[in-house]
């Protein structure tokens, strides 16, 4: 521990940890960590806690810089990062975002059950890994001409559906349907599209997956139901974003904003915030660009479901209709948006950053699907190849918190160079088919980057978010089958 952050934190209870404003010179709110003692003590080691004060810096931040128990160590913000600005001397950070814009997880209901596909497992295993392109640097089956990327990057997940790839009743099972308004191709660099012409409708690589589950538990019988899940149920989800479309994107406005910056006078506490004035030219033009990138992802994860769809049609010579194959929801969890908030008691139109985390409406929220508005906003949390993913729902009680925030994921607990080393392939291998778990990957090497045990227990995350009422437990997925980059 004695190489780990030996800040200042002050206990508020089991599960929130604060930075106090006086911790450092120049925050103009606290910090706000949600963990338990356990993951604190794996959270301490990285130094993240630092990156949560350092964002407590910035100019028109209201509330507190906030991190969920998934945090650890990112590019200027904590990944786990919740930060909410006011739009009127607040400011806009790529970093806040993160490099892959719009990462996120959709999933798929089936009415199939777990010994049905246990039968046919590696037929349908083997079937998603030569139909979903995966992989670093991975090129789709999608050709974009100049203006159908550009329509990708306006429409999103509507460009799809259009093709073909798709139902329309996916869109409304996807956050903001699938689009941000405000997308402007004109903002986006010619390398950026360059890259984006031939990566639609592909996996991608590093924590990128595809994955078969079932339902091992129900937590809350009234809401799986609505759902329309039960123990034992099977389940696809897939994880991927915008890929080196956003990527490019990031990388080109993180150069522009630190121009910004100094510009604006802009006092940084670390040259990774770089940022601009939400309402500046430089902050317009990135939240255009970041549009792009977000519909790009939602587009891409809409194909490889639809691919997917099809090889469940091939291994059980079942149209997907009658397989039951509907989206249960799509979430995306690095993204900046403008909300409206109450901050105290005032309502308020805030731009708030979720970098590595997801957004968790709360019961009746105008932007929640009418089918789950009575119960809140589903929440889709993947965790690791070896252990178990959930499915959560938003809560009043986040909408109060955390600006309608949860976490996104299990958290990485060491990095991928040092998981190669302590987690050979070999005794990788035993251990994911000890736990009746079927993986492809197109890399071995991702494989022990990717191992259980380089990753936070998701069920001490998910005891958090719960704990503290920002979530609510529904189910929890058990991985049968991996697809891997």
């Amino acid at each position: 521990m004695a190489d780990g952050w030996q800040g200042k934190l002050e206990r508020i209870d089991d599960y929130r940890w604060r930075i106090p404003q006086d911790y450092k010179p120049g925050m103009r709110v606290p910090g706000l960590i949600y963990a338990d003692e356990k993951l604190l003590g794996k959270i301490l080691q990285d130094k993240s806690p630092e990156q949560v004060a350092n964002v407590a810096c910035l100019p028109g931040i209201v509330k507190a810089s906030m991190a969920m128990p998934d945090m650890h160590w990112g590019y200027g913000f904590c990944i786990g990062g919740v930060a909410a600005f006011r739009l009127a001397d607040g400011i806009i950070s790529p970093g806040g975002v993160g490099y892959d814009i719009n990462c996120g997880v959709r999933l798929v209901k089936t009415n199939l059950f777990k010994d049905e596909v246990r039968a046919k497992l590696k037929m349908l295993v083997e079937g998603l890994f030569y139909q979903i392109p995966a992989g670093v640097g991975s090129e789709g089956r999608i050709r974009l001409s100049p203006q159908e990327e550009e329509d990708v990057m306006v429409k999103g997940s509507a460009w799809a559906v259009s093709r073909g790839y798709g139902w329309k009743e996916d869109l409304e099972a996807t956050e903001d349907e699938g689009f941000i308004p405000g997308a402007d191709p004109g903002r986006v660099s010619a390398r950026a599209k360059e890259r984006g012409a031939s990566q639609q409708g592909t996996l991608g690589s590093g924590n990128h997956f595809l994955e078969i589950q079932f339902v091992e538990e129900i937590f809350d019988e009234e809401l799986a139901s609505i759902f329309d899940l039960q123990k034992g149920q099977v389940t696809f989800m897939i994880h991927c974003g915008s890929r080196g479309f956003g990527h490019q994107i990031c990388d080109d406005y993180l150069h522009r904003m630190m121009s910004a910056a100094n510009k604006y006078g802009l006092n940084l506490p670390d040259r990774q915030l770089a940022c601009a004035p939400v309402n500046s030219k430089e902050g317009e033009d990135y939240l255009a660009a970041m549009a792009c990138a977000a519909n790009y992802a939602w587009a891409n994860r809409q194909c490889i479901m639809h691919w997917s769809r099809g090889v469940f049609e091939q291994v059980f010579k079942r149209a997907a209709r009658d397989l039951g194959l509907e989206l249960i929801y799509d979430v995306c969890h690095n993204i900046a948006k403008v909300e409206e908030h109450l901050v105290d008691g005032e309502k308020m139109k805030l731009c708030i950053h979720r970098k590595g985390a997801t957004r968790a409406f709360g019961p009746n929220h105008p932007l929640v699907p009418e089918k789950y508005r009575s119960i809140g906003q589903p929440v889709i949390i993947p965790g690791d190849m070896g252990r178990a993913s959930y499915l959560l729902a938003g809560t009043e009680g986040a909408m109060k918190e955390t600006f309608g925030s949860t976490c996104h994921g299990a958290g990485r607990l060491m990095s991928r160079k040092e998981a190669t080393r302590k987690f050979p392939v070999a005794d990788l291998d035993r251990e994911l088919s000890n736990r009746r778990v079927m993986v492809r990957a197109k890399s071995r090497r991702t494989l022990s980057e990717e191992a259980p045990g380089a990753y936070k227990n998701v069920n001490d995350v998910i005891n958090v978010v719960t704990q503290v009422g920002i979530s609510k437990k529904v189910a929890k997925m058990k991985p049968m089958g991996v697809i891997k980059g």
